[in-house]
């Protein structure tokens, strides 16, 4: 569900929260590669970089999940009509994502042990954004939410892009490259050829 209409217009809306999902693919990193706090294996690393005074912890959870606060920076998601986004996400090198992740350097090795040199290339990246006053009352000081009434379905579209290549990898920090889905090398859309019998309106090149 959409964030309505009239808690963006609100003399003093909350603040937006950004949130941000690492997913790898199975196939090209593997499933037992990365690993929780817990040591269970995972496929996913959530993390955020937001500032909320009165946020009881680093972490943020939202839909029953867990993310991790890290230094993050994000830009190009601004929609043109001319072409599709492609943003660039930079992530602290510095900084532990979480126990057993370690940093960044530490996830792109782990997945490079199952293809060699991948760097996350095919890993999916998802922003999700809500605001502060749906988050779970857990977020906060007091078990209390002070913005407004937690409602976990109140979310902005969700965007998912691609890690295209990591252009830069220091001691400090970790930028990647994204691109939509369907603007990655030699995807062609439609995915498969349709058929007169399928689409009449294709015609019959053939007879």
């Amino acid at each position: 569900m959409p964030v309505p209409v009239s808690s963006l217009q609100s003399v003093n809306p909350s603040p937006i929260i950004e949130l941000f999902e690492l997913t790898l693919d199975p196939v090209l990193h593997g499933t037992t590669s990365i690993q929780d706090p817990s040591g269970n294996n995972i496929t996913t690393i959530r993390f955020h970089n937001n500032v909320m005074e009165k946020a009881a912890g680093l972490n943020i959870s939202w839909n029953g999940a867990v993310y991790y606060r890290m230094p993050i920076e994000v830009t190009g998601f601004k929609k043109d009509p001319k072409q599709i986004p492609r943003p660039t996400m930079t992530v602290s090198n510095l900084a532990i994502i979480a126990i057993n992740i370690g940093n960044m350097s530490n996830v792109l090795n782990s997945v490079n042990t199952v293809t060699f040199a991948n760097d996350l290339v095919g890993a999916t990246i998802t922003r999700r954004r809500t605001l502060a006053e749906f988050l779970p009352n857990s977020n906060f000081t007091g078990n209390s939410n002070p913005y407004g009434t937690p409602d976990n379905s109140q979310e902005f579209p969700i965007e998912q892009f691609e890690i295209a290549r990591k252009s830069v990898e220091t001691r400090n920090i970790v930028s990647f490259e994204l691109a939509a889905s369907i603007d990655n090398i030699n995807d062609k859309l439609p995915a498969r050829q349709f058929l007169p019998a399928e689409f009449p309106a294709i015609g019959d090149f053939y007879n």
